[in-house]
């Protein structure tokens, strides 16, 4: 009984103190499975516990490294399912916290990066206005940097 006291004890505690990975972190490793199909596997399997109700960031970002997967995936069909998912876990995504500058951003980037026969571009014009508003109140100097860096490139 001590035992099994003690076992729950240890439990909860390293419950209580394991934490999200940082956005920063995410960031590097969303980066980096542009070009990496294993890295693109770990980021999703990192981001699995995440849903729109725990943290709709970290869903963009599972959804983002999901719709990368089709970059690495060589079957249409498999390319065209790891798009799809992605993209509704994105959507849930943005739909939980719309005024999420980093979320918006992701939405943008992919529908300006993704083949316009995908049909997923309707949001281009209402994210872009949103960021360039948006993007002078980010106090994430990195991320302000990366969003004003890509707006610069596509005008």
């Amino acid at each position: 009984m001590k035992l099994m006291t003690c076992f729950l004890i240890v439990f909860s505690s390293l419950s209580l103190t394991a934490k999200d990975p940082s956005v920063s972190s995410i960031r590097l490793k969303f980066h980096n499975s542009t070009t990496s199909e294993k890295t693109c596997k770990e980021l999703i399997k990192l981001l699995e516990p995440y849903t729109e109700k725990n943290n709709p960031l970290l869903l963009g970002y599972k959804g983002c490294a999901n719709m990368l997967m089709a970059k690495h995936a060589i079957n249409p069909f498999s390319k065209f399912s790891y798009f799809k998912k992605g993209r509704n876990m994105l959507e849930k995504a943005v739909q939980a916290d719309n005024n999420n500058v980093e979320l918006r951003f992701l939405r943008y980037t992919i529908q300006t990066n993704v083949p316009s026969v995908l049909g997923y571009n309707s949001h281009l014009e209402k994210d872009q206005m949103f960021l360039k508003k948006a993007v002078a109140s980010v106090k994430d100097t990195e991320l302000k940097k990366i969003i004003t860096s890509y707006l610069k490139q596509e005008n």
